[in-house]
């Protein structure tokens, strides 16, 4: 579409009006239209001040050992993934589980604390919680075949934990 022939005035004015709506932002040029002007920005995040609630997980506190030559790995209520350290250190037991006794079943048990009144829920979570354990000794070589997996559910222990039983420990009873 050709653009109308102003005369050099009119050439002028129009360029000087352009080159103030430009610079006024879209708010001006939507006020002009009649239009209602953009919502405002959503201001930033406040600064965080204070440190990180999270307590930040060591490398030793990652993978327990317990009675019977049992070890655990603690999660936070209502996760089911495990830590990149936690990934690590059960990795390394699956490469010493395969590597030590090529025979026998390693079992994993999974526990949630809550909630006490939806017992699906924590199966369910118990159930996630026992597949990220076992994937992560598969990747460390044991073979899937060799892992059993028992999730419990809330137990009348109620903590948010597995434990693998090597394959010569006493296996616990079921939980409700």
């Amino acid at each position: 579409m050709p653009l109308p022939f102003f005369p050099r005035r009119g050439a002028a004015l129009l360029g000087a009006a352009l080159v103030l709506a430009s610079a006024a932002g879209p708010c001006a040029a939507a006020e002009a239209d009649g239009a209602p002007s953009p919502p405002a920005e959503v201001p930033p995040a406040p600064a965080r001040l204070s440190p990180d609630p999270r307590p930040v997980e060591s490398a030793a506190a990652a993978l327990e050992v317990l009675a019977e030559g049992r070890w655990r790995i603690r999660f936070a209520a209502g996760a089911e993934d495990l830590s990149e350290t936690a990934a690590g250190r059960v990795e390394e037991l699956g490469r010493r589980l395969a590597g030590a006794a090529g025979t026998g079943r390693v079992t994993v048990e999974a526990q949630s604390s809550g909630p006490e009144a939806d017992v699906s829920a924590a199966r369910r979570l118990s159930l996630g919680r026992a597949l990220a354990v076992k994937a992560a000794l598969a990747s460390g070589g044991l073979a899937p075949t060799r892992i059993d997996l028992r999730p419990l559910g809330r137990t009348p222990e109620a903590v948010d934990a597995v434990d693998i039983l090597p394959p010569a420990a006493r296996r616990t009873g079921g939980g409700k």
